[in-house]
């Protein structure tokens, strides 16, 4: 199976597009970086909260033997 032309430019574009002007994919691999580590903290943060609202949370439930 030969390429032609057309299938030659696609490749060439893809290529440049991918590996071309200073290093766009480890760019695009950094900012994922940082945003994976922002969602991580962010839900990391949201444990916390949770826990520290368990631990201030008021015991309502009422005691064996109460009526009422």
């Amino acid at each position: 199976m030969a390429l032609g032309p057309w299938q030659i430019l696609l490749v060439l574009a893809l290529v440049l597009l991918l590996f071309g002007g200073r290093g766009k994919i480890s760019a695009i691999m950094g900012d994922m970086g940082k945003g994976i580590t922002s969602f991580k903290k962010g839900l990391k943060d949201e444990v916390d909260d949770v826990k520290d609202a368990a631990e201030e949370a008021i015991d309502v439930t009422p005691k064996k033997g109460d009526k009422g």
